[in-house]
């Protein structure tokens, strides 16, 4: 896991949250110029994302249902782009025990998380490990956008 963009998610002693700066002390690097305007295309958004959180899942490699709730401002999208091996991607309602509904992320998907589905629960279930040749070794590389700090100025968003 790692980061780009003005702010980055790490976990340490006293939890997880979004820093400034990489625990190595240094900035995180920029949100790779591509990846801002896919942003920009499917959001519409003059507001570009705080955070590109990097998450590799190898073989075996799940993570259970959660909400993103550590953002600012619940407003914006969260906008996932699945990189390598086909994920299961499972999404339910706002409610914990709303009913869940499954489907395949590719290499290449993107998803958009906004409105009501904002703050839907959702995770991966599994992998189809090397179902992709994009990483040698197998793998899925998932990046999330997200805007983390609350706009102060209504008119930038």
């Amino acid at each position: 896991m790692t980061s780009a963009g003005r702010l980055g998610w790490i976990t340490d002693r006293h939890g997880y949250r979004y820093e400034p700066r990489h625990p190595g002390g240094q900035p995180w690097p920029p949100i790779p110029p591509a990846i801002l305007t896919l942003w920009r295309d499917l959001t519409g958004l003059s507001r570009d994302p705080d955070c590109c959180l990097v998450n590799f899942y190898g073989e075996g490699a799940k993570m259970g249902l959660h909400q993103d709730r550590d953002e600012g401002d619940f407003s914006f999208p969260v906008l996932s782009v699945s990189l390598g091996d086909e994920a299961l991607f499972r999404i339910g309602g706002t409610d914990r025990k709303d009913p869940t509904e499954s489907l395949w992320l590719k290499s290449g998907d993107v998803l958009l998380m906004g409105g009501s589905a904002r703050l839907a629960w959702h995770g991966i279930d599994r992998l189809r490990f090397r179902s992709s040749r994009l990483l040698p070794g197998g793998g899925r590389i998932n990046l999330t956008l997200r805007v983390v700090e609350p706009v102060s100025d209504p008119s930038t968003s």
